[in-house]
């Protein structure tokens, strides 16, 4: 084999998407729940019906023991305890939305979790820092130079948003 016809190595320092990164732990996962692919968590919101796309989350996917039937899985999903009611009785129309999506019978019947499901818990609350007097005195006196209103004001905030986040690292 000549030094020309040698395949490039493979390398272990180029750029890489999240998606592609976080594909190789997900994916394992995500088949032991059922699912081939990420597409129905990823695309829940789009292809679930309202309300139901923000009060519940597909949890598992379970197939039937043997050959894959035309019926499709069972869809296991997780909601908010307030909605449990209606997700069951409009489970039918929740799985003709999601094949409808897919384009075939993926889902064939909607089962619900026991587990609960709590919207927005990864959220953070956004508490209002006020920035101590020196602070506002220190920040005020660097841009008291600045001649254009929108700016001068911009580069307050920012002063003030980068010593808030100082303070709460020392403090």
């Amino acid at each position: 084999m000549a030094k020309d016809d040698l395949p490039e190595p493979k390398r272990r320092n180029r750029t890489m998407s999240v998606a592609d990164v976080l594909a190789g732990a997900l994916d394992p996962v995500l088949k032991k729940r059922g699912f081939a692919s990420r597409d129905i968590i990823a695309h829940w919101s789009v292809m679930a019906p309202k309300p139901y796309d923000e009060v519940a989350i597909p949890d598992k996917l379970s197939w039937p023991r043997g050959e894959r039937s035309a019926e499709g899985a069972t869809l296991v999903l997780r909601c908010v305890p307030g909605h449990a009611l209606a997700i069951s009785h409009e489970g039918d129309k929740i799985a003709a939305a999601i094949n409808r999506y897919f384009g075939f019978v993926l889902v064939g019947s909607v089962r619900l979790s026991a587990e609960p499901f709590t919207p927005g818990s990864g959220k953070k609350d956004d508490a209002v820092f006020q920035p101590s007097q020196s602070v506002v005195a220190k920040v005020g006196a660097q841009v008291a130079e600045v001649e254009n209103d929108d700016l001068r004001e911009a580069l307050r905030t920012l002063g003030h948003a980068l010593s808030s986040r100082s303070e709460r690292k020392n403090g």
